[in-house]
């Protein structure tokens, strides 16, 4: 076991080298570093960021090493140098994830402005910037096979992007309790459990000119009660 210390803020991601001798950290201090993993040696700093580093990657060949900020860049390292080779500029708010795809010719990033752009790394242009997400994206991942990306929000959904199209080709999301139950006009909530209700799947719809008073069927009352009950 090895204690490795050289931030002066917290850390908050991490990478190892495609060939494991080296790792990667990102921190809150704007710096990522560069580890010897058997020695504990800092082998290189890289600085530039003016804000937090929130995420570091590194090309399948190991020689570029990406990383994602607080002052909404994406900037792209020369591993042996340590000198930044590119700038991204696109985001309108923190880049949380990036991710090289397993040919390295493109890199994902995703944002709290609720996009995951594709970038081409020889060009730097940004390719698209897929949308669909209702909240920042916080993690990404490709198919082995680069066909398929996919993206996680806190929006809790996963989306499964088609990179060829750049179309969204599934949305995948965990049960929650309530999916689906139109609370529309039900009364007798408060603004707090018709929050935690929206929380856990209901849905409310209200068209122009319904009075909130219209009472719900039957068996949404029945249901709401029971959660009340027992959320009291």
């Amino acid at each position: 076991v090895r204690r490795i210390e050289g931030h002066t803020n917290r850390i908050r991601s991490l990478r190892f080298h495609p060939e494991g001798a080296w790792l990667a950290s990102g921190s809150e201090d704007h710096t990522i570093r560069l580890w010897d993993i058997a020695s504990g040696e800092c082998l290189r700093e890289f600085s530039g960021h003016a804000y937090a580093v929130w995420a570091v990657a590194f090309s399948p060949d190991g020689l570029l090493l990406a990383s994602g900020s607080d002052d909404w860049t994406v900037r792209l390292w020369d591993v042996r140098t340590g000198r930044c080779v590119r700038i991204l500029h696109g985001h309108g708010e923190p880049v949380w994830a990036v991710s090289f795809s397993p040919d390295g010719q493109t890199l994902a990033s995703g944002s709290g402005d609720r996009t995951v752009r594709l970038w081409d790394l020889r060009t730097g242009q940004c390719l698209r910037a897929l949308q669909g997400h209702t909240h920042s994206v916080r993690a990404l991942a490709f198919r082995p096979d680069g066909r398929f990306l996919a993206s996680g929000s806190n929006d809790e959904t996963i989306r499964l992007w088609d990179m060829e199209r750049g179309t969204c080709l599934k949305i995948l999301r965990g049960d929650r309790p309530y999916e689906g139950m139109n609370i529309t006009g039900v009364t007798g909530l408060t603004e707090a459990q018709r929050a935690s209700l929206k929380v856990l799947g209901a849905i409310e719809n209200l068209p122009s000119g319904v009075s909130n008073r219209i009472r719900p069927s039957a068996p949404s009352t029945i249901l709401i009660k029971k959660w009340c009950k027992k959320g009291s």
